[in-house]
């Protein structure tokens, strides 16, 4: 069974950086892409930034040249490297292999 834990959210002002973790367990991760999404108050979720097994990248429109999403694949883990912040950037993060999903961590971007 796949677990996702994702880590690193915080309160932060606008124009400042966070670093959000995604530690995978129970897959054979280097051979899986993931992906960051998001869900503000009141809105559905949103895809951020995908990564594939090859290391290839695609982002949202929105986040594109703020955010980075990389993997280790000898930690089994993801990471979104968000600079830049804005306020309209504040929600819930969420990591996912497109089947197993973890619990969020919230981001908080004050203006």
């Amino acid at each position: 069974q796949v677990q996702l834990v994702e880590s690193g959210g915080g309160l932060v002002q606008a124009g400042g950086s966070l670093r959000l973790s995604c530690a995978v367990s129970g897959s054979t991760f280097r051979f899986n892409a993931f992906a960051w999404y998001r869900q503000a108050p009141g809105k559905q979720r949103e895809l951020v930034a995908a990564i594939n097994s090859g290391g290839s990248t695609n982002y949202a429109d929105s986040v594109e040249g703020r955010f980075t999403i990389s993997r280790d694949n000898a930690k089994n883990t993801v990471y979104l490297q968000m600079n830049s912040l804005k306020p309209e950037d504040t929600a819930v993060y969420y990591c996912s292999d497109s089947e197993a999903w973890g619990q969020g961590t919230q981001v908080t971007v004050s203006s």
